[in-house]
C-alpha cells in the first residue's frame, strides 16, 4: 500500500533522514570535542567552577582524632536557566496537492520533491545544532554567550550568559596584544607569535598547573600568524630573506617549537538576521588542555516532555540527545507542520584551564 503524505513526513522519517545525512557529514562541528553532549532534566543548569585547579595538600593529623573540615575555598557555584529555541515549517495545501499528484504517478516521480522538502526540514534541525555550536565557540573565545531574537518575529528575547561574573577569568586567563606586537600583516617585522604562545604555555603550567596541548584559531588568524618574519628567521637565521616556505612547513615548525597542535576551525553559519558568521572569530586564539572543558547540556523541551508522558497526539522523535522533531497533521487548513525545538546550554567547569589571546 502506498504511503500517505503524513506517513512520508512523519517525525521518525525526518529524524532518520537527518541522522543518515549527519553521519556522513564531511565538515563536522568540533564543539562537542570540548563540550560533550549530556542530558539535563528541566530548565535549571548548575555547576561548580574551580578558581584554581592546583591541589591543596592534606593537613597532618594525629591518630584517633577527628578530621578537620576543609572549606571549599576558591570555588564558585553557577546556576542559570537554560535557553529555549523553537521554530516550525509547514507543508501547505498547495504543496500537499502537488506531492499527492506526483505520488499518484509513482514514488519515483515524487522522490525529487520529497527530498527537497526533507532537506528543508533538515535545515531546521541543523539550525538547532547551530545554536549549540555558536555557544560553545563563544565561550572558548570570550567566556560569555549572547543571542538575541530578531525584533520582527514578535519574540524580543535576549539570552546573555556571563560565565565570569567576578572578572577573575578575564584578568588571569586572557591577554590582549597591542601595538606592534599584534599578529597582523603590517606587524610582520615586529610580531613574535612563537614567543607569545610559549609564554602562555609556561604561564598556564606554572600558575594553573595545566598542560596546554592545543591552540584553536581560524584561517584568517593563522595567515596573520604565519606572516611574522620571526618564524622564517627562527627556521633559518642566516637565510630567512631568501627562503621560500609553504604554509604546512611553517605550521609544522610552530607546532614543533611550542609542542602544541594548531587546530583550524573555519565553519560558518547564518545568524538570526541572515548574516554569515564564523563560529570561531578572527583575531582570537584559545590555548586548550587535552580534555573536555564542560558539557553541552540538552534540556527537556515541552514536545519531548509530552512524548515521555504519552500526552501527545503528534508524532515526536528525538535526535542528537535532545533536539525534538514534532510533526502535526492540521485539519484546517489541511497541512503538515514540522516543529523543531531544543533547550541547550553548555557548562564550563574547566573554564580556568584555557587561555585566550586577542592577537589583533
Amino acid at each position: 500500500m502506498a504511503k500517505t503524505l503524513y506517513e512520508i513526513f512523519d517525525s521518525k522519517a525526518i529524524a532518520a533522514y537527518w541522522t543518515d545525512v549527519n553521519v556522513n557529514m564531511q565538515d563536522p562541528m568540533i564543539g562537542t570535542k570540548y563540550f560533550p553532549t549530556s542530558k539535563q532534566t528541566g530548565l535549571e543548569l548548575g555547576w561548580i567552577r574551580g578558581k584554581n585547579n592546583l591541589p591543596v595538600a592534606l593537613q597532618p593529623s594525629a591518630f584517633d582524632t577527628k578530621a578537620p573540615l576543609r572549606d571549599r575555598i576558591g570555588v564558585s557555584e553557577i546556576s542559570t536557566e537554560m535557553p529555549f529555541f523553537r521554530e516550525a515549517m509547514r507543508i501547505g495545501e498547495k504543496d500537499r496537492q502537488n506531492i499527492e499528484t506526483l505520488l499518484a504517478k509513482g514514488i519515483d516521480f515524487a522522490q525529487p520533491t520529497i527530498l527537497r522538502i526533507f532537506d528543508d526540514l533538515k535545515n531546521l534541525v541543523d539550525g538547532a545544532q547551530v545554536q549549540a555550536e555558536r555557544m560553545r565557540m563563544s565561550l572558548l573565545a570570550t567566556g560569555a554567550i549572547s543571542i538575541t531574537a530578531t525584533a520582527d518575529n514578535g519574540r524580543p528575547i535576549d539570552y546573555t550568559y556571563n560565565y565570569d561574573a567576578d572578572g577573575t577569568w578575564a584578568d588571569e586567563n586572557n591577554l590582549i596584544l597591542t601595538g606592534t606586537a599584534q599578529w597582523t600583516l603590517a606587524n610582520a617585522a615586529t610580531s613574535n607569535p612563537i614567543d607569545d604562545l610559549l609564554e602562555a604555555v609556561e604561564y598556564m603550567a606554572t600558575t594553573k598547573g595545566v598542560k596546554i596541548v592545543e591552540v584553536l584559531m581560524n584561517s584568517a588568524t593563522l595567515k596573520a600568524m604565519l606572516a611574522s618574519e620571526s618564524i622564517a628567521k627562527a627556521m633559518n637565521p642566516l637565510g630567512a630573506t631568501n627562503m621560500i616556505l609553504n604554509r604546512n612547513q611553517k605550521i609544522a615548525f610552530v607546532e614543533d617549537q611550542t609542542q602544541i597542535k594548531i587546530t583550524l576551525y573555519d565553519k560558518m553559519f547564518k545568524n538570526e538576521q541572515g548574516q554569515d558568521k564564523k563560529y570561531y572569530p578572527d583575531g582570537y586564539v584559545t590555548l586548550l588542555p587535552g580534555y573536555s572543558l564542560g558539557n553541552t547540556y540538552m534540556g527537556t523541551t515541552p514536545e519531548e516532555f509530552d512524548l515521555m508522558t504519552g500526552q501527545t497526539n503528534a508524532s515526536v522523535s528525538i535526535v542528537d540527545t535532545g533536539i525534538a522533531i514534532t510533526t502535526i497533521k492540521e485539519p484546517h487548513p489541511v497541512n503538515v507542520q514540522t516543529i523543531v525545538s531544543e533547550i541547550v546550554l553548555p557548562s564550563f567547569e574547566r573554564m580556568n584551564d584555557i587561555y585566550v589571546m586577542k592577537v589583533f
